[in-house]
């Protein structure tokens, strides 16, 4: 029980817990799914979408943006803050450099962490998927919660059914991936999560050049068609087992 412990944001409860910041993380939860999986010289981020109504414009819906040229950054759960590209804009003014995608989810983790320790103030109900790649051309990838960790990753997923997409990605992860190969991983995963299939998929690429890459639909539905022919051919091997037994 939280009792009152959960109404001050700086008050432990007995057990360790700061409570606004478990509810943070179950507003997370609630959120879309994202996933995000680094290849051998490409990352993918890949978003569900929710149907939007008949009367919205489908373009101001965003679970992926740019922060800079080179960053790019996908959200789960409340509607993400615009300070992040503030400072990277204000790093290039300053330093005459781009940021690093690491200096970045720092800074974001940062504030992330700030509004755990105020009074008078609430945690973001955010989880971000941050990937990028700096001078060296190594791909990367980190997320944040909203404590203000952070970490970097091969492959993640935040947002709703995280726990079973992450058990995925572990399963069917491998080191070194083509391009292709870490797009159709990508797709895949959100398939364990969305029903309706390439719809309500979004999917932003970005190689060794920094450039990002937005698939289109009918791209989308292709790779789909792809994994759902490699499924039946699995159910049809299985089949003859099963009568085995």
């Amino acid at each position: 029980m939280a009792g009152s412990y959960d109404r001050a944001l700086t008050v432990f409860s007995p057990d360790g817990h700061l409570f606004q910041v478990d509810y943070a993380l179950e507003a997370v939860r609630k959120g879309s799914c994202a996933v995000g999986v680094r290849g051998a010289d490409v990352v993918v981020l890949g978003v569900e979408k929710k149907s939007v109504l008949k009367l919205q414009d489908d373009r101001t819906v965003k679970k992926i943006c740019m922060l800079d040229e080179h960053v790019c950054l996908a959200f789960a759960g409340l509607s993400a803050d615009a300070r992040a590209r503030i400072e990277c804009q204000s790093h290039r003014l300053t330093v005459e450099d781009a940021v690093s995608i690491e200096y970045i989810t720092r800074y974001i983790a940062g504030v992330q962490q700030k509004y755990t320790q105020s009074g008078g103030v609430r945690p973001f109900g955010i989880s971000t998927l941050i990937m990028g790649f700096d001078s060296d051309k190594v791909p990367k990838l980190y997320q944040t919660d909203p404590s203000g960790v952070y970490s970097a990753w091969k492959a993640n997923s935040i947002g709703r059914s995280s726990k079973t997409v992450r058990e995925f990605l572990e399963k069917n992860y491998k080191e070194d991936m083509s391009k292709q190969e870490t797009i159709k991983l990508a797709i895949k995963s959100l398939l364990e999560v969305v029903q309706t299939g390439a719809k309500n998929i979004e999917i932003a690429i970005m190689g060794s050049d920094s450039i990002i890459q937005r698939l289109e639909l009918s791209e989308i539905e292709t790779v789909v068609a792809e994994i759902e022919a490699e499924n039946e051919k699995e159910k049809e091997k299985s089949k003859p087992l099963s009568t085995q037994q």
